[in-house]
């Protein structure tokens, strides 16, 4: 179950900037269909709000990676004692 973990991690780290690739592609072709400053604000505001969703979920790909999750808490006395 560990290196499906980590194998996912990859997958977590590769999919982060894609996604972040085909939004702004999006973006770009649906500006130029259509430039008025609604649609320019539109996926502005888009892109600002997925950047972070998407930093996330690479560093959620990193720890996932390094084994961060190898072994999880079993109860909630064992996430006090680290």
């Amino acid at each position: 179950m560990n290196t499906l973990k980590r194998l996912a991690g990859w997958i977590w780290m590769a999919l982060a900037p894609a996604a972040v690739w085909l939004l702004a592609n999006t973006a770009h072709s649906e500006i130029a269909r259509n430039p008025t400053i609604d649609t320019r604000i539109q996926w502005t505001v888009f892109i600002l709000v997925f950047i972070p969703i998407a930093f996330g979920l690479l560093l959620f790909g990193w720890f996932a990676w390094k084994g961060e999750y190898d072994r999880l808490p079993e109860s909630s006395a064992e996430v006090a004692e680290d």
